[in-house]
């Protein structure tokens, strides 16, 4: 985060003598009405090979029963069912420590001497915050008073491979430029690709190789950015560059911060041998009427959606596409979108104060030299 947020950075010497010395990770699970899902997640993240992680829940203020059938199944009491994985009951049961996302310390010592997989935190938020600021409330509380050396952010709808977290750890140790490190997302069974990276398109963004074959990469590649369903973060980057903007609640976010990762001079990477199956679209906590978009109905998701497109927009795209028919079609179209559903959500207002605080954004980036050859490696 930024220097006015007087996180100091805590990263150590790593790869001493070749050896991997692990540093610590503060991993991040975001729930909403999602308890099915996030236990099945937890259940597979406790079975890692990785001996140093926090895990941190935070769950945006569900409306079912989730806390409680989260709080059963750390005692042991809830069975995890799953296609993917053995139940494993020898670490249970899982000291929870709670607390509301106002109540910033905590008594750490009760968790100190226990293992990885035989400890939770838990935030429990009074509202439904949004995929970013969510995540922010847990990467906020890692990074005041855990002291990781990475946050690693996973959606509540994956599980993991045994060895996931080493593998990006791994990535992530031999390089210092290195920032953001994404597993290779695969839908569940493994043949089909979930996303492989961020790619940079003249308009909009989307996951590289989304529902194509799995073909067995052997080889790490440089990605322009990491997919938040699986990303884990330097926390020297996340101090420097800032969390989520939480103007976009959800979609792009994660899009944005890649954005400020590499301004800052930092890359990312996708960590090909680390495997993480993701659930998008078939998620037991989507009912019909909402959108794998962090719950939103169609509504929300559109204004949402529309809204974001422009800020990135506003914030990245060089001046030169206005010249281009098709992309000025696609900017006021979007543009007019916004305002619509905007209007639909009653928060209009708002958008157009998000319109102009992002110019404001974009007049100062100008400045930043980073910016057109940025433009011009990844945007295609």
């Amino acid at each position: 985060m930024d220097k006015k947020n007087n996180f100091e950075p805590q990263l150590k010497v790593q790869n001493i003598s070749g050896k991997m010395n692990y540093p610590q990770v503060s991993i991040v699970v975001l729930n909403w009405n999602g308890w099915e899902d996030t236990i099945e997640c937890l259940e597979s993240l406790y079975q890692i090979n990785y001996p140093k992680y926090d895990v941190i829940v935070v769950d945006n203020g569900s409306e079912d029963d989730s806390i409680n059938n989260i709080k059963k199944y750390c005692n042991g009491e809830m069975e995890v069912k799953s296609n993917f994985f053995t139940y494993n009951l020898t670490n249970k049961p899982i000291k929870i420590i709670e607390f509301k996302k106002e109540e910033s310390e905590f008594l750490r010592k009760e968790t100190l001497n226990l293992p990885s997989n035989k400890k939770l935190n838990l935030i429990k938020n009074d509202e439904n915050y949004g995929f970013a600021e969510g995540n922010n409330i847990g990467m906020i509380y890692a990074l005041q008073f855990l002291g990781p050396d990475y946050v690693l952010l996973l959606n509540n709808d994956t599980f993991v491979d045994k060895h996931f977290l080493e593998e990006l750890v791994k990535v992530a140790d031999e390089d210092a430029e290195v920032s953001s490190v994404q597993s290779l997302l695969l839908k569940p069974g493994g043949k089909l690709v979930d996303s492989m990276g961020q790619e940079l398109l003249i308009w909009s963004a989307r996951d590289i190789g989304m529902d194509s074959k799995n073909k067995k990469l052997t080889k790490n590649r440089e990605i322009f950015g990491a997919c938040a369903a699986a990303a884990l973060y330097r926390s020297k980057a996340l101090k420097r560059v800032g969390l989520f903007d939480k103007d976009f609640f959800a979609i792009y976010e994660d899009v944005d911060l890649s954005w400020r990762i590499r301004l800052d001079g930092f890359k990312s990477v996708l960590a090909v041998n680390s495997i993480v199956y993701h659930k998008r679209n078939i998620s037991k906590s989507v009912s019909k009427l909402q959108n794998m978009d962090w719950m939103l109905n169609p509504d929300e998701r559109w204004y949402h959606l529309t809204k974001n497109m422009m800020i990135l927009a506003i914030r990245y795209h060089p001046s030169s596409f206005l010249s281009n028919p098709k992309y000025l079609f696609k900017l006021l179209s979007t543009l007019l979108g916004s305002f619509y559903f905007s209007l639909r959500e009653k928060k209009l207002k708002k958008t157009f104060k998000i319109i102009r605080k992002n110019f404001k954004i974009r007049k100062n980036l100008n400045n930043n030299s980073r910016l057109k050859d940025l433009q011009k490696k990844w945007i295609s």
